[in-house]
């Protein structure tokens, strides 16, 4: 009897994560990737990849690197993406992960068939398989908002944005704040002629370092409850970032970490140097012409929209994924609740859950299907967990209700969901 394979979409850190745990667990699996290579977005030259060439980690290389495989010590506390490439090609190289992987391949759809199997057409080839495993990413499918009137100069979203030599001596407007706005303004003021940031809210800015060392490795013991943590961390920034509202953002409609915060305080620099405006949101376009909520209007010749990514698994049937929503229904952020042979890692966002908390998800899938054989008392006990609601992922945080933030968890609250649905596998 032919034993079926799991399919494993995507080679990236998520994709990655998944194949070297069925692996672990002797789970046969094979792998499918648009791109020529592993990496994911973090490749620069694949071809959905989204990252530009200033980018970096937000988050430290200790807090967001697999477990079982380090970055060397020589690696920098915030690494670029051409480093984070040379890591994943080590880490596909050292558990032999590529041998798995058909690359150019990408998947137009994945079908359950009826017998509790699995067709993927990849490549314009079909394979059948026991199920699939979707770690395709979050941040390829750009948003793109409409806007009342025409722009008619260069309108630009950053998943289309390479190098800050776009913006040589231009009027330059930035839509949106987040983590990629800030990054791509820092870029712009070096080489565009003015540069505005335009915001809807207020944001909370968090400093890569604090006392020396990276901000996000202080605090890795026992967690605090959510209120206290707020109030001591936000005593902490006001004394190393000071006050966001003097140098012109609005107020924040929201407690620290109740949405991702920024990392990044060079955008306070420059706005503290004069190197940049924020501006309100916008009310329309008009020819070469804004026009702001505030009623001020500007000129400008390139408008770039830093407006975030839509999830996006354009060859899966939505209802499989119960999606109605911004984001999948998913028992954890994981499992199917209309197919039990489908799953996804990667479909979580939380402040520094890292790359071990994709591997977590996989450890976990690839627990199950083994358990199926080897305790499938423990496996049923799961699947029944999974029928039912999810369990509160929040962490007592009031999380904003924006479709971003849909998939959005606490990372200590989804990390011991997960380890505690791992344990009852393993029956501890």
């Amino acid at each position: 009897m032919t034993v079926l394979s799991y399919a494993v979409i995507g080679a990236g850190p998520s994709g990655l994560a998944a194949a070297r745990n069925l692996q672990r667990f002797g789970v046969p699996w094979e792998g499918y990737e648009l791109a020529s290579d592993v990496g994911g977005l973090w490749d620069i030259d694949a071809p959905r990849s989204t990252v530009y060439e200033s980018a970096h980690l937000i988050s430290s290389r200790t807090t967001t690197e697999f477990t079982e495989f380090p970055m060397d010590a020589s690696v920098a506390d915030y690494p670029s993406h051409r480093e984070l490439k040379r890591y994943f090609d080590a880490f596909a190289r050292h558990f032999d992960l590529r041998e798995g992987y058909t690359f150019g391949a990408e998947v137009s759809s994945a079908t359950p068939v009826g017998d509790g199997t699995w067709e993927v057409v990849a490549g314009g080839v079909t394979h059948r398989h026991a199920g699939v495993i979707v770690a395709n990413g979050t941040l390829s499918e750009p948003n793109i908002p409409s806007f009342a009137g025409r722009f008619d100069g260069e309108l630009l979203h950053s998943s289309a944005y390479s190098s800050a030599t776009v913006f040589a001596d231009k009027r330059v407007l930035v839509v949106g704040a987040g983590n990629s706005g800030c990054d791509i303004v820092v870029d712009a003021v070096h080489h565009a002629r003015s540069v505005d940031v335009s915001v809807r809210r207020g944001y909370h800015f968090v400093p890569k370092y604090i006392f020396g060392r990276p901000a996000d490795t202080l605090n890795q013991g026992k967690p605090l409850p959510a209120r206290i943590k707020q109030a001591v961390d936000s005593r902490l920034l006001k004394i190393f970032t000071g006050d966001p509202v003097r140098l012109g953002f609005p107020e924040p409609d929201h407690r620290l970490y109740e949405s991702h915060p920024v990392v990044n305080t060079l955008v306070l620099h420059h706005l503290g140097h004069g190197d940049l405006r924020v501006m309100s949101d916008i009310e329309a376009f008009d020819g070469a012409f804004v026009e702001f909520t505030d009623g001020r209007r500007e000129q400008y010749d390139m408008v770039l929209l830093a407006t975030g990514y839509v999830l996006s698994y354009p060859f899966l049937d939505r209802d499989l994924l119960d999606w109605s929503g911004a984001a999948p229904d998913l028992y954890l952020n994981i499992f199917s609740r209309r197919d039990p042979n489908l799953f996804v890692v990667g479909m979580v966002e939380a402040s520094g859950i890292g790359w071990q908390g994709r591997y977590e998800q996989a450890e976990l899938i690839a627990r199950l299907i083994s358990a199926r054989t080897a305790a499938p008392d423990r496996a049923r006990a799961l699947a029944e967990s999974i029928a039912g609601p999810s369990p509160d992922l929040s962490g007592g945080y009031d999380y904003l209700g924006l479709d971003r933030m849909a998939y959005y968890v606490n990372k200590d609250a989804y990390r011991n969901a997960v380890r505690a649905a791992v344990s009852a596998l393993e029956g501890r």
